[in-house]
């Protein structure tokens, strides 16, 4: 079976544009995620536990945009946007894998920000790098578990009616819209791990950053203050703007009609954000932003 993708425009002459433009953000993500693994490696003041999820996080963004930038690339410049059975669901695994990873990596970064601001003589021995990693490879473990449970279900659905997704890329809602059998199961199943994944990632954000401002507020002079604020800026932006699309995006019920103002919003959590979050750090963190000077200053 052969599924058709609407694609992100059916103007033929917006086409070419989209095209540029986002194989010009697709290039700077490449570049952007490859430098800030390749500056966090091999830069002794970056060895610390923060930067270690940092190039994790780089590293998650470079594929995350990759599952899903270069398909999009090729459709906008094909008349026939067509993905097999096979594809569709190889696709949705490895996005769904690392967009769920992406969220409870967010969440693990945003306890690593609470120990450091609120027990900060501990942290060298509450974020060791042997915890570091552990957090890291249970993050990708749920991920992966959420995934291949997700892409069981959705695709042992029959599918026999109309095989156009109205969407850019195999995305489980539009997909289910597809299926001429109950998709009780499929809907269960998103909405638990929306709710678990998404809500206990968002849950213990709220509480770390709760935490760390009541200990901020606590601080005695107003530049302790503004420097252990300063190290949650970068964050901070990234969860918003990660959360804020992803949750536009899922929390409508099975029975919903995607429109092009859908697609643009996932458009900004598949594309745009993967190229965004380095950029984030790299202008706001003053640590990145002296490495990055070191490291041209050794080549130039």
């Amino acid at each position: 079976m052969t599924f058709i993708l609407m694609g992100l425009t059916e103007d033929g002459k917006l086409a070419p544009f989209l095209f540029i433009l986002f194989l010009f953000v697709y290039l700077v993500s490449i570049i952007a995620n490859l430098g800030m693994m390749f500056l966090i490696y091999n830069t002794s003041s970056l060895q610390t536990p923060m930067y270690t999820f940092l190039s994790f996080l780089s590293l998650v963004d470079l594929c995350y945009s990759s599952v899903i930038t270069p398909k999009m690339l090729a459709d906008l410049l094909s008349l026939r946007k067509t993905i097999s059975f096979i594809g569709c669901a190889i696709q949705f695994f490895f996005f769904d894998t690392l967009g769920v990873t992406e969220v409870l990596l967010l969440s693990a970064m945003s306890y690593d920000r609470y120990v450091a601001i609120c027990h900060p003589l501990r942290y060298v021995s509450l974020m060791t790098r042997k915890k570091c990693l552990g957090l890291i490879f249970m993050v990708l473990s749920i991920g992966t578990i959420q995934s291949t449970v997700q892409t069981a279900v959705a695709f042992t659905h029959e599918y026999c009616g109309s095989n156009l997704i109205n969407h850019f890329f195999c995305d489980v809602l539009p997909l289910l819209k597809l299926s001429c059998s109950g998709t009780l199961w499929s809907d269960c199943a998103l909405y638990f791990f929306v709710g678990t994944s998404g809500g206990g990632s968002l849950m213990t954000i709220l509480v770390s950053y709760t935490l760390i401002a009541l200990s901020i507020l606590q601080m005695k002079t107003s530049k302790s203050r503004k420097k252990a604020f300063s190290t949650c800026t970068s964050h901070l932006a990234c969860l918003f703007i990660f959360y804020s699309t992803a949750f536009f995006s899922y929390m409508h019920p099975s029975n919903y009609d995607f429109n092009k103002q859908d697609r643009a919003v996932a458009v900004l959590y598949t594309v745009v954000i993967p190229m965004l979050n380095p950029l984030i750090y790299g202008l706001r963190n003053q640590k990145v932003k002296t490495a990055i000077s070191q490291a041209f200053h050794r080549s130039f």
